[in-house]
């Protein structure tokens, strides 16, 4: 059974490369995006507990991702929540690890963020 992705990305060119990203590596079913905090609530309120892993950008055109982290946890306690963000700085990480996240990965470093996803992949070799 694939682990379910719910993507939180504005950007459109980055949201289509993890996409990609999580096609090429077997196991990872992208199942939900959105692109604002205020979609990412509604996604999340109409699929509650229909997500395994949840990938959040910190900064939104319209919202912020610290607020989608806290929804993810509260309509899944028991999905993984990982952040993707330009802006991981110790002390926004030790934030976003208050707020509920289990990891949090700067852009800068997307090859850990790979090796991550590729752990948590249950495809058979990976």
């Amino acid at each position: 059974m694939d682990l379910r992705v719910f993507l939180v990305e504005d950007h459109q060119r980055m949201g289509a490369l993890l996409a990609d990203l999580f096609s090429s590596m077997g196991g990872l079913a992208l199942v939900g995006t959105a692109a604002s905090e205020a979609e990412a609530f509604l996604w999340l309120e109409e699929h509650r507990g229909r997500w395994d892993l949840a990938v959040v950008d910190l900064i939104l055109d319209e919202g912020s991702g610290m607020g989608v982290i806290q929804r993810c946890r509260a309509t899944n306690p028991e999905g993984r929540i990982v952040v993707f963000s330009s802006y991981a700085t110790p002390a926004v990480c030790a934030h976003c690890m208050k707020l509920g996240a289990q990891e949090v990965f700067d852009k800068q470093d997307a090859k850990r963020f790979t090796e991550y996803c590729a752990r948590l992949s249950p495809a058979p070799g990976a």
